[in-house]
């Protein structure tokens, strides 16, 4: 559901190509018509037509359903494809935050599934991969949480208690903002420039929170601000990571290594080498770079990834195969 959107067609096209998948049943809000027409760079690919969504189509049709939709849109959707007997893979962020006074909050909308988001399987595989295995209601994280939680996870889990604070300076393409009409994304808003917005006040925040303080077993003071950079795609965030015991750069990242060393998707680089968008762009992979100050109380993390891949479809993906026990990387590499 919703293949017009960027997330939509980026979902649409690694399943096209997954050889454990066979797509059914394409749906949009409004948008209608041959995928190739849709999508030129898919015609001759699949010859499924874009219908407005149906639940009843889609329940027929379908084990599992991506919902590619905007926020707010998917607690409407989502509960009659649980009754139906459906998975669901959803890609909004309405069910990634567990309180549903929270989630108004942030989101400005009343939250109506609040059975489903208690029980909704938080989709970061690097993290929770035992509980999505055979997850009925998965909630993919957000694109610049899936950054933020990868380059924090090591740290917040082992060096809690010597943490003080942490900044997190992100950044990211148009397109992570859809597809949706808005003047301050027109190209002559966006092209020759760069800005933060939604300054203390980003929907992000408290998901990223939920996560390193879970692994964290404790709160630690975060600071998470947006910027918009002038690119179609990719993120890059630079962590600052404040610690009141002197470490080392090679303490830091032989403990990233050793935390990663299974992940098929996350690549820590080699002391001295920073991670760039165009390593990970059109990938599933989440690129990390370590340094230290020579005082030894500052951690300055680099994590990079495509914020409509592993940000977003990429890992639906990735999700989907651990959920239906296929290889994790299928379609993916």
């Amino acid at each position: 559901m919703g293949i017009s959107g960027y997330t939509g067609l980026a979902v649409l096209e690694i399943l096209l190509k997954h050889p454990n998948a066979r797509l059914t049943y394409i749906s949009a809000h409004t948008t209608q018509g041959p995928v190739g027409e849709i999508w030129p760079q898919l015609a001759g690919r699949t010859d499924l037509m874009c219908e407005i969504f149906d639940v009843k189509k889609a329940a027929a049709q379908c084990d599992v359903v991506f919902l590619a939709v905007p926020h707010t849109s998917s607690i409407d959707i989502t509960p009659k494809l649980l009754q139906a007997g459906k998975t669901v893979i959803d890609l909004s962020g309405d069910y990634r935050l567990k309180n549903a006074a929270e989630y108004e909050k942030w989101y400005a909308h009343k939250h109506t599934d609040t059975k489903n988001l208690k029980t909704a399987v938080d989709g970061l595989p690097e993290l929770y991969r035992e509980k999505i295995k055979g997850a009925k209601l998965l909630s993919n994280p957000g694109c610049y949480p899936t950054a933020a939680i990868l380059g924090l996870l090591p740290a917040a889990s082992t060096l809690s208690d010597t943490i003080t604070s942490i900044i997190i300076d992100a950044k990211s393409g148009v397109s992570g903002a859809g597809k949706k009409t808005s003047p301050n994304l027109m190209f002559c808003e966006v092209n020759e420039n760069f800005k933060a917005y939604k300054v203390l006040a980003h929907q992000h925040s408290p998901e990223i929170e939920a996560y390193i303080n879970n692994a964290a077993g404790t709160n630690l003071a975060l600071t998470f601000t947006a910027h918009l950079l002038p690119i179609n795609k990719g993120i890059l965030e630079t962590i600052y990571i404040q610690v009141n015991k002197k470490t080392t750069a090679e303490k830091v990242h032989s403990l990233y290594s050793k935390f990663y060393k299974n992940e098929p998707f996350v690549r820590v680089r080699k002391l001295g080498v920073q991670p760039e968008l165009k390593d990970v762009v059109d990938t599933n992979f989440c690129d990390i770079g370590i340094a230290v100050n020579e005082v030894g109380n500052l951690i300055i993390i680099t994590s990079v990834i495509d914020n409509l891949i592993k940000g977003a479809a990429g890992q639906a993906v990735q999700n989907f195969n651990i959920m239906y026990g296929f290889k994790e990387t299928e379609g993916l590499l």
